[in-house]
């Protein structure tokens, strides 16, 4: 006698990889420095220097802040000469952080 035909499982909305990779996003955002550090990109551009200076920070903090962020793929660099700028990787980035800033505004 055939049995029952097995329900499915339905498999979960968000994939196991893709839910790793968006908490480590989501506790790379949970910085205030890393917050102010792409807030400031929102900008523009900036080198290491100039981002330490603006944020109070020592350049090589902040060089730490900038590794983790370009890791994640939050940040992209381009060298100018000796220096190195610090750009937003995408418009994704400003948009989570124009979103994140409206949600925290929102009463």
């Amino acid at each position: 006698m055939p049995g029952k035909p097995r329900a499915t499982r339905p498999q979960p909305r968000i994939a196991a990889a893709d839910a790793a990779e968006i908490a480590q996003l989501m506790q790379a955002l949970a910085s205030p420095v890393r917050v102010q550090i792409l807030g400031e990109l929102q900008h523009g551009p900036s080198s290491v220097g100039e981002l330490a200076e603006l944020l109070d920070l020592s350049q090589p903090a902040l060089s730490n802040q900038l590794r983790l962020l370009r890791n994640l793929r939050l940040v992209a660099t381009e060298r100018h000469g000796r220096h190195v700028h610090y750009s937003l990787h995408d418009e994704h980035v400003a948009e989570l952080l124009t979103q994140s800033l409206r949600h925290q505004r929102h009463d």
